[in-house]
């Protein structure tokens, strides 16, 4: 085994979870190149993810959207990259994309093992696999390492990892200090969209708005601490509303970083405040503490990983029906979403009043 290509078209959380078998990896064969095929909005994330030696970068979304402007330049990109790829020669793929297309093309491409996971049979093109319906009872990172034996290696996991260089770190430092933020000030960070890669199901897994504004006034008037407000520009209204409810100020940088920059952002938290989603994940692999509002999803599979002392899950317990997000779908809610409704504000505001 000497070049390994990991497959994941999906989001930052998802991606993120692979960084545990692919330091396992590195530590047992430290000779062994590996690249990373991803959807071209992780792109700039993957670059901050250690022991990674190339990217590339076009999903099969991309590749539909970028097709409905243009079909030739969809076919000029799609070849491009399969001619990099094959150049590569890679002799061993981990393909995480649960679709059977991927797999072709490794197959097509010459990599002679193909390892993942065989859902609804999409796995028909992989050489070594594992029969699932769908992640449950333990975290997802778990079930990736699960696939280091078919390369003779025990599995194992540590946590999540990502690095932040001195230079983005120093220009994130800047930025804050243009809103009157120093390193010496206790620095909240709320992310109330979060969930881009549920689509137009985003905002169900959602926290109310008005009760992340009132959360951010008790934590500056209580626990005189600054807050800033992150998200994606796809995310912009939602944090409009959230500061049109606040009676306090707080810093708007929704929109305004790139993903690289978002990384430098949150390394400079004391702690994030956010639905489930990419932030949460980010946070973790960067060490910072995170309080996360899970509705519909279970957190033993998708939460903070490792679970511990720094990473706090609020959650609605008194309802049976969730979680509803089982087996990779979601069938829609009968319960006007009281899973995250139902979350009190003064449950949340206690989880951070612990971390601070």
């Amino acid at each position: 085994m000497k070049k390994v290509l990991i497959i994941n078209p999906f989001g930052i959380g998802d991606v993120l979870f692979t960084t545990s078998m692919i330091n396992t990896i590195k530590q047992n064969s430290q000779d062994t190149r590996i690249s990373y095929w991803c959807n071209e909005r992780v792109r700039e994330l993957i670059r901050n993810i250690p022991n990674l030696d190339k990217t590339f970068a076009l999903s099969r979304g991309d590749l539909k959207r970028i097709s409905r402007e243009s079909k030739f330049t969809g076919l000029k990109k799609l070849i491009k990259l399969l001619i990099e790829v094959k150049r590569e020669g890679f002799d061993t793929a981990f393909d995480f994309s649960l679709d059977h297309r991927y797999g072709m093309i490794a197959k097509l491409l010459g990599i002679k093992n193909r390892i993942g996971y065989n859902y609804k049979n999409r796995g028909r093109f992989l050489t070594h696999k594992i029969n699932i319906e769908g992640f449950s009872e333990k975290h997802m990172v778990n079930y990736y390492a699960d696939l280091l034996k078919f390369i003779n290696i025990e599995p194992e996991t540590n946590g999540l990892s990502l690095s932040v260089s001195e230079e983005q770190n120093t220009r994130m430092l800047d930025l804050l200090s243009n809103f009157g933020i120093s390193e010496n000030d206790i620095l909240i960070g709320i992310a109330p969209g979060a969930g881009a890669s549920w689509g137009q199901d985003a905002p169900i897994k959602h926290w109310p708005n008005k009760k992340f504004a009132q959360l951010a006034d008790k934590i500056i008037t209580q626990l005189k601490a600054k807050i800033v407000i992150i998200g994606d520009k796809d995310e912009r209204l939602i944090a409009q509303g959230l500061i049109k409810e606040m009676t306090n100020s707080a810093v708007d940088l929704t929109g305004k970083t790139e993903i690289r920059d978002l990384v430098a952002l949150i390394n400079n938290l004391d702690i994030l405040i956010t639905n489930d989603g990419g932030p949460l994940h980010i946070a973790v692999a960067l060490g910072i503490k995170t309080v996360s509002i899970f509705g519909p999803v279970d957190p033993m599979v998708y939460g903070p990983y490792p679970p511990c002392d720094k990473h706090i899950v609020v959650t609605n317990h008194s309802l049976d029906c969730r979680p509803c997000y089982k087996n990779f779908r979601f069938n829609g809610c009968d319960y006007s979403r009281r899973c995250v409704e139902d979350i009190s504000l003064e449950d949340v505001f206690l989880a951070v009043k612990e971390l601070i």
